[in-house]
């Protein structure tokens, strides 16, 4: 067979992971070997779209945020590198930004309010709405600070549209009235922490230096705790101890504060799979339809061929029956006269041998004319049975499978059992899913026995094709596999193929039956 796999089915090798895929695809890698030779692999996937990069709910758990990675693998010394540092800036800013937003976002909402009554407040609130896409987009943009991993932008991109499409679709997607959601709801909690931290961070500050503040201010009183005076320099070294403490501490805690941040702003600011469901549902369908669209013309194809070109041949071929049996009475009516011919009513000059060198070469010429039309008709009719099989139309798949393994020059053994007639895209692609590899076995592999094993288990079809060849094929040597990985991508199914040198060749499909 053309084509080939080595799988953790075949070889124990163990499970590989990319049969079942949520892409198809068809892939081949070579490995060396000793006297077995070498394995050729190829996998082709089940479909369904490629989950992109930085989904939430994709199945695929997110990476930890760098932040808490880097405090967990270093607790001790985490407050003294420049990570902590870098938290403390990301979370300063965020307490200014989150308090200016929040002035400016309450403002406009009371002046809305207000002035919708009379039909002007309405511009402000629907860019309340809308603010959540600027602020979402310096949100992300701010989270560089501490995350080296960008959160991707969760918009579609809009190249070429007007303001009003630009409008309409901003909000019909559920990810603007996320970051609406992360600017009222979230980020303001989190500024307010951030501010306590950051005042907790300078208070702290002060407490390092507060010996050289008391000295600086002596002889004036200073109080760092109301109504307890600090006498001197000495007096107030506790005190720049318990700073040194909140300096350390803060550390940490700044640590675990930016990781809510960067968690909520992945969930609210950063693509989900919603948000690409739709997409990736009409690309689905559509795909669905260009499948059944070609179908169909397939079917239109195979029946003009059948109704018109092939009649046509075979009307051709009956006329060409009658002339040659015309033309072989004239030739014996013209061999037992003596003095000419006469052939469709014409007198033909001479007589004997040389009266029936006419009616015998045209009698030649209608053989030869109808061997070729005849010809051309066997032609015909393969051609239109690789289009579409009638038989498989109106008996099924075992019985269209039966038929090509009687023609096939190898000898094939068929064992389908089936509960009944399967759905028309699953038999159609489980027909030429065989006639594949049945070809290729003939072509390719030097096989002298093939074998075809079909049954339904679990609501899918599981169908496999062995032969005894040399093996060892070579995945890109031809198209037809990655034809067959499109067209079972789109029931949803999975092709394998197992090919090592010397063989067997096994080309596995399973395929849900409700496809």
């Amino acid at each position: 067979m053309g084509t080939g796999r080595a799988t953790a089915e075949d070889t124990g090798a163990g499970a590989t992971g990319a049969v079942g895929a949520p892409s198809s695809f068809l892939s081949a890698t070579a490995t060396a070997g000793d006297a077995a030779g070498e394995s050729v692999e190829a996998a082709v996937g089940d479909a369904e779209a490629v989950r992109a990069a930085g989904l939430v709910g994709a199945g695929v758990r997110p990476p930890e945020p760098a932040v808490l990675a880097a405090l967990r693998a270093r607790p001790l010394r985490f407050p003294l590198t420049r990570a902590s540092l870098r938290c403390w800036a990301y979370l300063a800013v965020g307490a200014v930004l989150g308090l200016v937003t929040a002035v400016l976002l309450l403002a406009l909402t009371a002046l809305g309010l207000g002035l919708s009554v009379v039909g002007v407040g309405l511009p402000l609130l629907l860019a309340v709405a809308l603010s959540g896409l600027p602020a979402g987009a310096l949100e992300r943009r701010r989270l560089r600070l501490v995350e080296p991993e960008p959160v991707p932008d969760p918009h579609r991109a809009l190249p070429g549209a007007g303001r009003r499409a630009r409008l309409r679709t901003r909000l019909r997607e559920r990810a603007t009235w996320r970051e609406l959601a992360h600017t009222l709801l979230v980020a303001p909690p989190l500024a307010a922490a951030g501010l306590g931290l950051t005042a907790l961070l300078l208070f702290s500050a002060a407490l390092v230096v507060s010996p050289v503040v008391v000295r600086v201010l002596a002889p004036e009183t200073v109080m760092l705790i109301p109504g307890h005076a600090v006498p001197g320099p000495l007096h107030a070294l506790p005190f720049t101890a318990a700073g040194l403490a909140g300096l350390y501490l803060g550390g940490p805690a700044g640590a675990l504060l930016t990781t809510a941040h960067v968690r909520l702003a992945r969930l609210l600011l950063g693509p989900r799979e919603e948000d690409s469901g739709g997409r990736v549902l009409e690309l689905t369908r559509s795909r669905a339809r260009l499948a059944d669209a070609f179908e169909a013309e397939r079917r239109r194809i195979e029946r003009d061929l059948h109704d018109g070109a092939q009649q046509q041949l075979v009307a051709l071929t009956m006329t060409l029956g009658l002339a040659a049996h015309e033309l072989r009475g004239h030739a014996g009516s013209d061999g037992a006269g003596a003095g000419g011919a006469r052939v469709d009513g014409v007198d033909v000059a001479g007589a004997g041998a040389d009266g029936a060198d006419g009616p015998a070469a045209a009698l030649a010429l209608v053989d030869r004319a109808r061997g070729e039309a005849r010809q051309a008709l066997e032609q015909l009719r393969a051609l239109v049975r690789g289009i579409h099989p009638q038989v498989l139309t109106d008996h099924g798949l075992a019985a269209a499978v039966a038929e090509v393994a009687l023609r096939h020059p190898v000898p094939v053994e068929v064992d389908l059992d089936l509960p009944g007639r399967l759905p028309g895209p699953v038999e159609t692609t489980a027909y030429f899913t065989v006639t594949e590899a049945l070809t290729n076995a003939a072509k390719h592999s030097g096989a002298t026995a093939v074998t075809v094993h079909g049954r339904v288990a679990d609501g899918r079809l599981v169908l496999q094709v062995t032969d005894d060849g040399r093996g060892g094929a070579d995945p890109a040597a031809g198209a037809g596999l990655q034809g067959l990985a499109d067209r079972v991508a789109i029931l949803r199914g999975r092709l394998m193929v197992t090919s090592p040198t010397g063989g067997p060749t096994r080309l596995r499909l399973e395929v849900p039956c409700s496809g």
